[in-house]
């Protein structure tokens, strides 16, 4: 065999050997057009198939990810209004994320939100490409941005303050989409939309929710199959951090945000385990941030 081709052929087994670096999401996307009637079905599936394109293939970070390291996510998008002629939608997406427990078959939901204000245009069989430095695009620009959110939030679970960069990247993207005439990307327009999202998330008062989100996974939930008393004690001290950030930035929603997507897995935690006296402060703290869930708060008690 020719030097040449035992070289080609011993790097190629040395790359082969390497673990495979992997886009960071692992997204399912999932198109609901029920709603819109009369229309071709051919422009949502072409829409459901651009938009997991989109969020599998590109690389968000350049950071590197083993396949099974990737972000189990999903983005469910519910369409009201399609019209034709001008290529537009109307419609709400439920985004979700989860990561795994270490030593355990668990996986704990991370984020969850639904944004119930999401235009755009697109047409059929357009490939979707997102550039930072060109926000223009406001499908893409959605998608982006709920990306960046999705895995600054995943990393400040695995690091303190871990997710900053992506999360810099998301904050970006709000403020490339000034120009957009839709709603969800401007300031004071709601408590819980886009830009206030991701601001606050940023904002130096709201660090201690973003300490909270380390000590409670990596301190607390991943340590629940090795000792689940020290893991809930863990828990216990991590929460507190979440009245100091609504002390911090009461106008804020997102400690609010927080017990809505933890509320089932805090009574879980919670129910009939862990001292009385622990229970009755977490319960006091949640009521004061989510009153309108009393009925889980109750049930931690128990």
């Amino acid at each position: 065999m020719p030097i040449a081709r035992k070289l080609l052929t011993l790097l190629a087994l040395t790359l082969a050997a390497l673990p495979a670096a992997a886009q960071e999401l692992r997204a399912k996307v999932s198109i609901n057009h029920s709603q819109v009637q009369g229309t071709s079905s051919s422009i949502f599936e072409n829409l459901e198939t651009a938009l997991t394109q989109l969020m599998n293939e590109r690389r968000w970070t350049n950071q590197q990810y083993a396949v099974n390291e990737r972000i189990d996510c999903t983005f469910n998008l519910t369409i009201s209004k399609y019209t034709e002629g001008e290529n537009t939608f109307e419609g709400t997406l439920t985004v979700q994320s989860s990561r795994p427990v270490f030593n355990s078959t668990y996986t704990t939901t991370v984020f969850n939100f639904r944004d119930a204000t999401c235009t755009f245009t697109f047409q059929e069989f357009d490939r979707l490409e997102f550039r930072l430095d060109q926000i223009d695009n406001e499908l893409t620009a959605l998608m982006a941005y709920y990306a960046y959110l999705i895995i600054g939030w995943d990393m400040d679970t695995m690091a303190p303050l871990g997710g900053t960069e992506a999360l810099r990247n998301a904050q970006t993207i709000v403020n490339g989409a000034q120009s957009f005439t839709s709603k969800g990307w401007k300031a004071f327009e709601s408590s819980k939309n886009r830009y206030t999202i991701i601001n606050d998330y940023l904002d130096g008062g709201m660090e201690p929710l973003r300490q909270l989100q380390y000590q409670y996974y990596r301190n607390g939930m991943d340590e629940m199959a090795t000792n689940s008393e020290r893991a809930r004690a863990s828990i216990t001290e991590a929460l507190q951090l979440l009245q100091t950030a609504k002390e911090n930035k009461p106008m804020s929603s997102l400690p609010q945000l927080f017990t809505e997507i933890k509320r089932d897995e805090l009574v879980n935690i919670y129910h009939g385990k862990g001292t009385a006296n622990d229970k009755e402060k977490l319960y006091d703290m949640l009521m004061s941030i989510n009153p309108s869930y009393s009925t889980y708060w109750h049930k931690l008690r128990q």
